[in-house]
């Protein structure tokens, strides 16, 4: 038997929300093609940096004004001198790119996912 998972506890450990890219720029120390983002998650986060390796399917002039989910909550990490303090979420095409998660209708910055 397996044993009993609460999934929902679980999840409600992670705090998701919508954001909105109002800085993209190339990240050229990062050890794989990334950007660096500011993006602003509403006037209870304000602007979070994050780093992000989407360079595949995403142009820099593409990003600003595009909206996100990330995980808000997690700890700060440090990338090649560059505090990264949201993880912004996105999944794998058949090629190990990263495609984003985003809404598909606009949303206010600070949305909670849940």
């Amino acid at each position: 038997m397996k044993p009993f998972v609460d999934y929902h506890t679980s999840f409600d450990l992670l705090d998701i929300r919508v954001g909105t890219i109002v800085k993209a720029e190339p990240f050229p120390r990062a050890k794989k093609p990334s950007y660096r983002l500011e993006i602003d998650f509403g006037p209870e986060l304000g602007i979070r940096r994050s780093s992000a390796q989407i360079t595949a399917h995403y142009a820099i002039e593409d990003l600003k004004g595009r909206q996100i989910i990330a995980v808000v909550n997690f700890p700060s990490r440090n990338i090649a001198g560059f505090l990264s303090e949201v993880l912004v979420l996105g999944v794998y095409d058949t090629d190990q790119n990263v495609v984003l998660l985003t809404p598909d209708k606009p949303l206010p910055d600070g949305s909670v996912i849940g």
